[in-house]
């Protein structure tokens, strides 16, 4: 037996080859697992965080319902199919296209990004931990830790996380299915109870929550339909247009199986982020909220205590479980892309080192109370390189380009992807900066800008080196 074969053997992960149809899984697995994943602790700030920007009501609930149908669309059609094709993962996948050397720096951005993003969940799962120690909650304008009782509590909860993400997928998978059920629940009865604590008794009631909007909170942007709609869309790019969720739907056994990201996206980024919304516009018309609105401040967006607020005990149970089930897949991503670093490494202490970096840096709740700006530029940087993907596999063939070609060829570092990533980054971040426009429109374009670079980049470079 090889030393490859040992590793699958002991792992079970299959990181350096296809998935076996033995071990491909039915849609149930992923249903359980997307709820899970989408109906989770990010909702509980995300949902807050659109009414400080002043979103109104036709924007928040008819541009959610778009955004989100065009994120399940391309996680179907894109993700799903060329996922359930060749059942790689993303990081051997690319290696094939780009090379050892190139794929190593995307992974180790990756799977930091990855960490960060998972932090973020944990600080969210922090906030309901703390509320029986009468923890001090972080507010939107925080950086740093703001006391021991919070280090010690992040520290727990993220030991905790990683354990369960470094037994592999199908510890994760039935995590999620045991909790999201749970979670669900929980969003619907917080979001029926700030119906009536809001005194809303009619459409037209529940349509005023936000009304035709208003002004931002300070340091936040006025958002818009077309804010609302690319932002849900591309708020996990880096999963489908960017390709990550190769790594978990190698494991489906069709591409349908594609259409389970509905049940957790229109549960978890529909119906959850308006009634953590609702949440929030209850807190907002307490005095304590006031006291920071008369101050020209923006109130706290602490998940546990709007939870509590609503639903008592359950909802601090809901908050924690919430930032448990998304931050597993998370942490198991970002173990996948630093076993692709360290191959010979063992998977349960790379993923074990992934939810120690997502730990830390849980510890910080910026990353948390400025969850829309970090989603939108995380997507903006990753989602590209899936555009190599995706354009490899449709049009790789029209455009007269080899396949997988630093796998048949044996280079390292194909320049063509790089150049390709690094000029349509370049420029529309550039256009972000300068014109000081919304990164979420440019997400789009800088993905078809690298996947087309690539295709012609791909001509120049293979005859070339021919």
């Amino acid at each position: 037996m090889s030393e490859a074969q040992i590793e699958t053997e002991v792992s079970g992960e299959f990181e350096r080859e296809s998935v076996p149809k033995s071990k491909w899984k039915d849609w149930k697995s992923f249903l359980g697992m997307y709820a899970g994943e989408h109906a989770a602790g990010t909702e509980f700030v995300i949902g807050p965080l659109f009414l400080t920007t002043g979103v109104s009501a036709f924007d928040l609930i008819v541009g959610l319902l778009l955004g989100n149908l065009l994120a399940v669309l391309s996680w179907r059609f894109l993700t799903a199919e060329i996922g359930t094709k060749f059942r790689y993962t993303l990081y051997f996948h690319l290696e094939k296209i780009c090379g050892t050397r190139l794929v190593t720096l995307y992974n180790l951005a990756n799977g930091l990004l990855f960490c960060f993003l998972a932090g973020s969940m944990i600080t969210i799962s922090a906030t309901a931990v703390g509320i029986p120690f009468d923890m001090q909650m972080p507010r939107l304008t925080d950086t740093m830790p703001n006391s021991l009782t919070w280090i010690i509590i992040v520290l727990c909860i993220g030991a905790v996380i990683s354990i369960i993400a470094a037994k592999g997928y199908n510890t994760v998978a039935k995590a999620a299915n045991w909790m999201s059920p749970i979670i669900v629940l929980a969003f619907i009865v917080c979001g029926i109870v700030a119906l009536f604590q809001l005194n809303v008794n009619s459409f037209s009631d529940f349509w005023n929550v936000w009304g035709e909007g208003g002004e931002p909170f300070p340091g936040q942007i006025k958002y818009t339909f077309w804010h609302v709609v690319l932002w849900s869309w591309f708020a996990n790019a880096a999963m489908h247009i960017g390709m990550s969720d190769l790594s978990v739907f190698r494991f489906a056994e069709k591409p349908s199986v594609g259409w389970t990201t509905a049940g957790g996206i229109y549960v978890g980024h529909y119906i959850a982020w308006i009634a953590a919304c609702l949440l929030y516009a209850v807190y907002l018309q307490s005095p304590e909220a006031q006291v920071f609105v008369t101050n020209g401040e923006a109130p706290p967006v602490a998940p546990g205590p709007l939870a509590y607020n609503a639903i008592g005990v359950f909802g601090i149970l809901a908050v924690i479980l919430a930032g448990w089930t998304t931050a597993n897949p998370t942490i198991y991503r970002a173990g996948l892309a630093f076993q692709a670093i360290m191959p010979k490494a063992s998977t349960f202490w790379v993923t074990i080192t992934a939810g120690a970096i997502a730990t830390i840096a849980g510890l910080f709740p910026a990353f948390a109370m400025k969850l829309l700006d970090f989603v939108a530029i995380y997507g903006f940087i990753l989602a590209p390189i899936g555009a190599v993907i995706v354009f490899e596999y449709f049009f790789g063939k029209k455009a007269g380009i080899q396949t997988f070609y630093a796998e048949k060829t044996g280079i390292k570092f194909n320049q063509a992807v790089f150049w390709a990533w690094a000029v349509s980054f370049g420029i529309f971040y550039t256009l972000s900066v300068q014109f000081d426009i919304f990164l979420s429109f440019l997400t789009l374009p800088a993905w078809i800008s690298c996947g087309l670079l690539f295709l012609l980049f791909s001509r120049w470079y293979q005859k070339k080196i021919a």
